[in-house]
C-alpha cells in the first residue's frame, strides 16, 4: 500500500514549488504531487505543517567502530531522522578510523541493519589520520564513499594532500577539511578573546582556522579539484573563501548552528557542554556568520554531531573533550534564528538542510519531484517546544542549547518511502 500525504504545504526548493497539495508515494517513490489525490493508501494528514525534503547533514559523528559508548550507527541514525535528516556523512575518526575498505562496508552493514537514516561515508585522508600515509582510496572509493577527510585533525602534510585532491578528480570526490594550525591551536579550550583572558583559559585564534582554510584553498585550485571547508566559524576564513569562489575555485563551506547562534560570552568554566572545535567565537565573527548566510555565501547548514558521554564532559573546561551533540535540534535551532528572525526565507533554509549539501556529495537526494525517492520531512512550524537533551535518541547530551526556547518540531520523517520515525 502506497502512502498518500494530504494537504501539506510542499516546499522543493529544487523546482520552486510551495504549495498545499498532496503527494502520492509508492514503492519508494513520489509517483504524484496533485491536489484531491484519492485512493486506498496509508493517510498522513499534513493540515496546517510543512513537507519538505529530508534535510542531508555532511557532517557526522557515528562513532562506531570504537567510540560506541558514545554512539552508535544505530543510536546515531536514530537521532538524525528525529530531527528530520534523511541523510548523513558520517566522519572517520573512528577507531580503526574509516581508512579502509574494511571499515567502509562495516558501517554500511551497520547502517542497513539500523534502518533509519542513509549513511554515506568519508574516507580518511590518511591511515588512522596521522597524517603520516595515505589511506587505501581507490578501494574506498569503490566501495562507494562519497568525500574523503581526516576530520577532527588538519592533514599536515602539503605532499599527502596534493595527493588526495588528485585522487579524488576522477571520481568527483570532494575533499571535506578541518581546517586547523596545530601549532596556533595547541592547548587552547576555547576562542581567544576577552572572555578567555577573564576565564584564565588558553584561546585557539581565528588564525588557527583561516591559515589553513587559504593553504587547502591554494591546493584545491592548484588540483583544479573540490574542496569542501568544514564547520567554518571566522571572518577571515569567510573572506577568503567568498574570494576564492569569486575566482572560479571550486569551493564550498557549511556552518553549523552554534558558530552563528551563540558567542564565546556564554563560556562557563563550570560547563563544558559549549567547548567545540572550532570554538564558539566573538559576537563580531558571530555576526559576520549571519551576514554570510544573509547574503548566500554559505552552501549548507550541518551540525558536526559529535557526542559524548558525560565522563568526558562533566569534567575542568581544559580537560573536556571537544564536541556538541546537535542532529536532533538543528532544524528547529536554525528556523527559530535564522527564519523567525527574517535573515532567510524557509525554502532557503531547506535548501541549505537538502538541496545544496545533496550537490556537495553528487546524490541524486534533496528532492522530492515525482520519480524521486521519497526521502520526506513532515514538520509543524507552529509547536513551540524547550530544548532537553534528556529526552535525546542520541546517547550524546552534550549541548549547549539546553533550555533554548525552538519552534519547529518534526512529526514524520520517512526514508525510501517508509515511516522511519512518527512523533
Amino acid at each position: 500500500m502506497g502512502i498518500l500525504i494530504k494537504n501539506g504545504r510542499v516546499i522543493n526548493p529544487k523546482t520552486s514549488l510551495d504549495q498545499i497539495t498532496d503527494i502520492l508515494i509508492e514503492e519508494g517513490k513520489v509517483t504524484s504531487i496533485a491536489d484531491n489525490i484519492e485512493g486506498d493508501y496509508e493517510i498522513i494528514d499534513a493540515s496546517g505543517k510543512i513537507v519538505c525534503p529530508g534535510f542531508v547533514d555532511l557532517h557526522v559523528h557515528l562513532r562506531e567502530p570504537g567510540f560506541e559508548d558514545k554512539e552508535t550507527v544505530e543510536t546515531g541514525t536514530k537521532a538524525a531522522v528525529a530531527g528530520g535528516v534523511t541523510t548523513v556523512v558520517c566522519m572517520p575518526n573512528t577507531k580503526p578510523a574509516i581508512h579502509s575498505k574494511e571499515v567502509v562496508e562495516l558501517i554500511q552493514s551497520q547502517a542497513k541493519k539500523a534502518g533509519y537514516a542513509k549513511v554515506e561515508i568519508a574516507g580518511a585522508i590518511t591511515k588512522d589520520i596521522s597524517g603520516n600515509i595515505l589511506s587505501d582510496m581507490d578501494d574506498m572509493i569503490e566501495a562507494g564513499i562519497v568525500s574523503v577527510s581526516d576530520d577532527g585533525r588538519t592533514t599536515p602534510s602539503l605532499s599527502l594532500m596534493n595527493e588526495a585532491f588528485h585522487k579524488i578528480k576522477k571520481p568527483d570526490l570532494v575533499l571535506m577539511a578541518h581546517t586547523e594550525d596545530d601549532e596556533l591551536a595547541k592547548f587552547g579550550c576555547m576562542n581567544d578573546g576577552e572572555r578567555s583572558k577573564t576565564l584564565g583559559l588558553i584561546g585557539i585564534p581565528n588564525e588557527a582556522e583561516s591559515n589553513i582554510v587559504k593553504r587547502d584553498i591554494e591546493l584545491c585550485k592548484e588540483a583544479d579539484s573540490r574542496l569542501h571547508i568544514c564547520h567554518v566559524s571566522t571572518q577571515e576564513s569567510m573572506d577568503y573563501i567568498i574570494e576564492s569562489k569569486k575566482a572560479g575555485v571550486k569551493v564550498t563551506v557549511e556552518i553549523c548552528p552554534h558558530h552563528f547562534i551563540l558567542t564565546d560570552d556564554i563560556v562557563n568554566k563550570d560547563d563544558a557542554y559549549s567547548k567545540v572545535n572550532p570554538p564558539i567565537r566573538a559576537r563580531k565573527d558571530r555576526d559576520y556568520m549571519l551576514k554570510c548566510i544573509e547574503e548566500g555565501h554559505i552552501d549548507c547548514i550541518v551540525t558536526d554531531h559529535a557526542p559524548h558521554e558525560d565522563a568526558t564532559k562533566k569534567v575542568a573546561y581544559d580537560k573536556a573533550a571537544f564536541g556538541i551533540s546537535g542532529i536532533e535540534t538543528s532544524f528547529a535551532l536554525s528556523y527559530t534564528y535564522l527564519v523567525k528572525t527574517g535573515r532567510i526565507s524557509l525554502s532557503r533554509l531547506v535548501e541549505l538542510m537538502s538541496v545544496q549539501p545533496a550537490e556537495i556529495i553528487r546524490k541524486d537526494i534533496g528532492d522530492i519531484s515525482p520519480g524521486k525517492t521519497a526521502d520526506i520531512a513532515i514538520i509543524d512550524l507552529d509547536n513551540t517546544y524547550t530544548i532537553d537533551s534528556s529526552k535525546f535518541y542520541s546517547k550524546g547530551k552534550n549541548t549547549p542549547f539546553n533550555g533554548f526556547d525552538v519552534q519547529g518540531v518534526v512529526d514524520y520523517t520517512l526514508v525510501n518511502g517508509q515511516v522511519v520515525f512518527r512523533r
